[in-house]
């Protein structure tokens, strides 16, 4: 049996604000229990909802010190079986007991500090020493640091091997390497140019992109990106020497969760059999729940997000007058930057038939969205990966995207010629180029009925389940525990 802990800062079914929790929430039940034992451990929210809670088991408690500013912390250990994963949770109210997930990046660096010692920490208590160490993201960071230096003595530890995988390069944990040397009992030398120091500061993920053994990122593509200046985020030099021992595996989504046949949020289930007669009831469903004019003629754009600018919003703000047009609706599902809600909420005011905004997040509604929709909006500053891309494909909506990470990976252009492709996308991060492509996914839908229906069968027969993800990891975990790649 092969251990492995999954490290995370939030994870379904108990937090989540993005991707980084379906991913951990799904694939530790895709592996085979009969050789894995996959288990997941995260922070002990107050926001962790009580029907779960209510449930948890008490494991122990104990004090840990995180330097000279993080001292004398008590770590308390709670477990919770679900859908056959057992889970570790941990506990500080002072860390973790807030009406938010994260806060400002001060305090977040503190907190997480801790909680990457706590993980290595609390082992021994739990009784499950794992081969393997997954970390996701710059809030764990810092456990390969740890691993390779503090706890490296310990004869328990050694040969605990680690990734490191990055869902989204932006977010990297920097602060001043005083404050950091403060929270987590590191020595100076740990925050030279090839260890966790970035100029003066000190850098959290940096730390976990030196130490672990072996890193991933959320598509291929990405992976490349993020070796060049561009898409680096002042960190592609290292990711570039390190290329040996980095890959990109594309996420995967819950087919169970994400499925037209037997999904109980829309109106009508559908299949790939049934789609020309079904999806439509979805889609004029839709119209009449928003307000929007009911007629199945019109084409009609949705996007389910955070309205941020990486989202390529700007990009809508400019071309949105040549968007919408006499037979064009917009629907628009998200949270995010004050600008954005209001640019949407304007829209929806001044187009009411045409377009509707729904500032807030209902998962409800982004399944009917997904299956209502004829197309699928994403014109993506940047894209480590990208989920919406994928469950429109399984709903045989349309995506219309920017050519970048993983939307480059997973959406192949439609050629008219060829018959091929199950999308639209642009290279450039230019308003009128995804005014142009938008322009042309009309004209296929309005003019060429066939060839849209065509793409709708191709898209829907794709599988982007976590079966292709998880055999990928499984082999990377095999490589680092000595196994050779089947």
């Amino acid at each position: 049996m092969k251990n492995v802990l999954l490290a995370t800062s939030e994870c379904v079914p108990f937090i989540k604000t993005g991707g980084l929790a379906d991913v951990v929430g799904a694939l530790p039940k895709e592996f085979d229990k009969r050789y894995w034992d996959v288990r997941v451990i995260m922070p002990y929210y107050s926001l962790i909802p009580k029907k779960y809670t209510d449930d948890f088991e008490y494991i122990g408690q104990f004090y840990i010190g995180c330097g000279s500013n993080n001292q004398n912390r008590y770590v308390g250990v709670f477990t919770y079986v679900y859908e056959g994963i057992r889970f570790y949770f941990i506990d500080n109210r002072e860390f973790f007991f807030q009406d938010y997930i994260y806060s400002d990046f001060y305090f977040d660096i503190k907190r997480f500090a801790y909680f990457d010692k706590a993980v290595l920490s609390v082992l021994p208590l739990i009784g499950f020493r794992p081969d393997l160490i997954h970390c996701h993201d710059w809030q764990t960071g810092l456990i390969p640091v740890y691993l390779k230096t503090e706890f490296a003595g310990s004869s328990y530890y050694q040969g605990i091997k680690t990734i490191m995988t990055i869902h989204n390069l932006r977010f990297q944990g920097i602060w001043s390497k005083e404050y950091l040397m403060s929270v987590t009992g590191f020595e100076e030398n740990l925050f030279t140019s090839d260890k966790m120091g970035l100029y003066k500061d000190g850098n959290m993920l940096k730390g976990g992109l030196t130490y672990a053994d072996y890193i991933t990122t959320v598509s291929r593509n990405y992976s490349y990106e993020i070796q060049t200046p561009y898409y680096g985020e002042q960190l592609d030099g290292l990711l570039y020497a390190r290329r040996m021992d980095m890959l990109g595996i594309v996420n995967g989504i819950d087919y169970k969760v994400f499925n037209p046949e037997t999904d109980e949020h829309i109106a009508k289930n559908y299949s790939i059999d049934s789609f020309r007669t079904k999806k439509v009831i979805n889609k004029l469903a839709l119209q009449k729940k928003l307000g929007l004019t009911k007629d199945k003629h019109k084409f009609l754009i949705g996007i389910v997000s955070r309205l941020t600018s990486q989202k390529g919003l700007d990009l809508i703000r400019y071309a949105f007058e040549g968007i919408i047009d006499t037979n064009t609706q917009f629907v628009v599902l998200g949270t995010g930057e004050y600008q954005y809600e209001e640019m949407f909420r304007g829209y929806s005011g001044r187009f009411p038939e045409k377009v509707a905004a729904i500032i807030g997040y209902d998962d409800h509604m982004a399944h009917e969205i997904y299956a209502g929709c004829d197309a699928y909006l994403m014109p993506s500053a940047f894209e480590p990966c990208g989920l919406s891309q994928l469950i429109a494909l399984r709903y045989g909506t349309i995506p219309i995207v920017r050519e970048t990470g993983g939307l480059k990976e997973t959406v192949q252009p439609f050629n008219i010629y060829e018959q091929t492709g199950v999308g639209f996308s642009f290279a450039n991060y230019n308003a009128d180029d995804m005014l142009y492509t938008i322009n042309y996914a009309k004209k296929i839908f309005f003019e060429k009925k066939r060839c849209w229906n065509k793409m709708i069968e191709r898209a829907m027969a794709e599988d982007h389940s976590w079966k292709h993800s998880r055999e990928e990891y499984e082999n990377i975990y095999n490589y680092l525990l000595g196994e050779t790649f089947e």
